[in-house]
């Protein structure tokens, strides 16, 4: 399995991000080409509400302005409804995009919806996981699997190397 992964990470990394457009809590589409001109920190959580997805979301809520200083826009998918969004928002007071990705199409495209074993029942599911894409619209790191205490601070130092290199000056 792990063969597997190490595949599909090299297989996007460097390469253009697979474009999408999803709608937003307010049903409007959002589409990964609007924010090319800017680094984009596109996450993939199982589920809002959550006890780890809600924990993931308000570290990366906490380093928003950090991420923005740095020109860099999160955005957050997962399979969730736009209303189940919407309330994920207002609960948790997020001021970062999240986007519902309810038939896999995007999720299946990054590679991050899974089979996994539940109760001895193969079931799919998201796996954690998180892209930086440069300014031009590539894949520039991965992370997959996620650990989320000091995910989102591991996002930010890579973000920070990236930017100082020469190719982003």
């Amino acid at each position: 399995m792990l063969v597997i992964l190490m595949a599909q990470e090299d297989l996007l990394m460097g390469k253009e991000a697979p474009a999408f457009c999803l709608p937003d809590p307010e049903c409007r589409k959002t589409c990964l080409e609007e924010f090319r001109g800017k680094w984009a920190v596109l996450y993939f959580y199982p589920k809002d509400n959550t006890p780890g997805c809600t924990l993931e979301a308000l570290q990366f809520n906490k380093e928003m302005a950090v991420f923005e200083g740095s020109d860099a826009t999160i955005i957050g998918v997962s399979p969730d409804s736009p209303e189940s969004h919407q309330n994920f928002k207002e609960k948790h007071h997020l001021g970062f995009i999240l986007l519902s990705d309810a038939d896999h199409r995007v999720l299946k495209a990054y590679g991050v919806w899974e089979p996994k074993m539940l109760f001895g029942k193969e079931l799919f599911g998201v796996v954690r996981s998180t892209f930086l894409i440069d300014p031009r619209g590539k894949i520039v790191d991965v992370w997959r699997r996620v650990k989320v205490p000091g995910h989102s601070a591991a996002v930010l130092v890579a973000l920070d190397k990236r930017r100082t290199q020469p190719e982003y000056k």
